[in-house]
């Protein structure tokens, strides 16, 4: 059994598809529990991943190439996990703000997240005020993250967390945002719960607002 979740870390980690989802089926196959598949081979490879891309041993390609693996992999497993009534660690609705069409860093914040075993509700790019505040309403998230990569769409994000407060949902969600341009300073201002500068750092924020739930 632990032969073949860390092959499953491993192969993840050196972003080797089609290696990751023959390992991912035999583990399947071998009886191994879907918890067990997603924890020690799939969460524990993202984690390193993160490990590896804050030292700056790994860089973007390479987080999208294990991304990659990691979610064909999930694919395999997520029926099974749904089967066995496995909780994911929280449900994410993420999306870049209206105006703004940049998607490369939203899409990699979404793998990590799901890497993570958060479940996501991908809301695309150009998102406005009211599509966020639908899917606190109707999709049950616990965290709203937001990305911008233009300083002209960051006052959407604001006008994001006033939509929800004016929804009065606010304190029923937590809020985080991202993006080139963002600080942790803005992030106060805006009365956002966090901010992350990459990826990496979004998965172990998402992990701390949850936890503060």
């Amino acid at each position: 059994m632990e032969n073949v979740l860390e092959v499953i870390r491993q192969s993840i980690i050196a972003g080797d598809m089609p290696l990751t989802q023959q390992k991912v089926q035999e583990a399947i196959e071998a009886g191994i529990g879907p918890s067990d598949i997603l924890q020690e081979g799939l969460v524990a490879a993202m984690a390193e991943v993160g490990r590896l891309f804050e030292e700056g041993e790994y860089f973007v390609p390479e987080m999208l190439i294990a991304a990659r693996a990691m979610k064909a992999g999930l694919a395999l497993l997520r029926p099974l996990l749904v089967k066995a009534d496995v909780k994911p660690a929280g449900k994410v609705a993420a999306g870049t703000v209206k105006g703004d069409l940049h998607d490369i860093g939203k899409n990699l914040v979404c793998m990590m997240l799901e890497g993570a075993g958060f479940e996501i509700v991908d809301l695309g790019v150009d998102v406005g005020p009211e599509k966020f505040l639908d899917a606190v309403m109707n999709q049950s998230v616990d965290i709203v993250a937001m990305s911008a990569l233009l300083t002209t769409t960051m006052p959407n994000m604001k006008l994001t967390v006033d939509a929800l407060k004016e929804a009065g949902v606010r304190d029923k969600v937590k809020v985080m945002i991202g993006g080139a341009p963002v600080t942790d300073a803005y992030a106060r201002e805006i009365g956002a719960d966090g901010y992350a500068p990459d990826a990496s750092r979004a998965v172990a924020l998402a992990r701390s607002l949850v936890a503060a739930v």
